[in-house]
């Protein structure tokens, strides 16, 4: 008996060691916080080592809902991602909620960690805050930009009209729970389990309510974003579900360097959706720009 138990314990240490982080809930990585120029104090989650890649989520998303990235990613790579102000666990303030501030947050972010020549990866409404620090800040900074699954500006646009959007924004003050339960379950197509979406849903109203409408108004503004797009000089990768596909084949025709894919069979968040193919994706592109590990 007493030689069993040292064969029976090695082999339980052999297939704890052996475990893929993919078949359980990913390490999120290590929190960290930083204090910008006017004085929020901002989360992000961290991990790896290597060339960096910052990871920034949609409107009112956590930083965690890029944990699939994040495991993967940070095998090669030092990987962040990054909760803007008023989201995740960054601090909840009144000011700030437009363009040009939550640019600046994200350049303030990079200098913070002493990043070089990031590769800046934006969702949704993250993906206008990428374009904003491109317009602000250039692309010295950068060695790499990724938009996922944003409204650019091509059309066929008519379904984004001034009084839809108000529509909405009284919805959402009317009664938030209901919107965000109905958004948070419209950004997938592949079935989630029910306690990852009550997760997202208590991570979304986290946002103030008038802060969520404020972002919304504020990036509605501006409306174009494809004047942008002549600035970014680096690499560049535009990835979006079907909806989309019009701003994808607007992207190829504005910018034939850059590299367009769409997911056919994916929901809005379609990094979770298919993580295993968004990842690969996102690797072979950078190890095509010359950005390997």
């Amino acid at each position: 008996m007493s030689a069993v138990r040292p064969m029976l314990l090695g082999w339980l240490t052999l297939m704890l060691l052996t475990v893929q982080p993919a078949a359980g809930k990913p390490s999120p990585g290590q929190s960290g916080y930083f204090t910008t120029s006017d004085g929020v104090r901002l989360h992000y989650l961290q991990a790896g080592q290597g060339r960096s890649i910052v990871f920034v989520p949609g409107w009112t998303m956590p930083a965690w809902i890029w944990e699939y990235q994040v495991a993967h990613f940070s095998r090669h790579y030092r990987v962040v991602a990054f909760d803007p102000r008023s989201h995740g666990d960054s601090e909840r303030v009144t000011d700030g909620h437009y363009p040009n501030r939550l640019a600046w947050d994200i350049r303030e972010l990079t200098r913070h960690l002493e990043l070089p020549r990031t590769v800046l990866v934006g969702w949704s409404m993250g993906a206008l805050q990428v374009l904003t620090a491109v317009e602000q800040f250039g692309t010295e900074w950068l060695s790499a930009v990724v938009l996922v699954d944003e409204v650019l500006g091509y059309p066929p646009n008519a379904w984004i009209d001034s009084r839809r959007r108000g529509k909405g924004r009284l919805e959402l003050q009317a009664d938030r729970k209901r919107v965000t339960d109905r958004f948070v379950r419209g950004m997938y197509k592949r079935p989630q389990p029910e306690d990852y979406l009550q997760r997202i849903m208590a991570a979304s109203l986290r946002t103030p309510t008038n802060t969520a409408v404020t972002l919304g108004a504020s990036f509605s503004a501006v409306g174009d974003w494809r004047k942008i797009l002549p600035a970014i000089d680096r690499p560049l990768l535009f990835v979006v579900t079907e909806p989309q596909r019009k701003q994808a084949e607007g992207v190829s025709a504005d910018v034939p360097s850059a590299r367009v894919e769409v997911f056919e069979r994916a929901g809005h968040a379609l990094f979770v959706d298919e993580p295993e193919r968004f990842n690969r994706l996102l690797e072979n592109f950078l190890i095509q720009a010359g950005l390997g590990p």
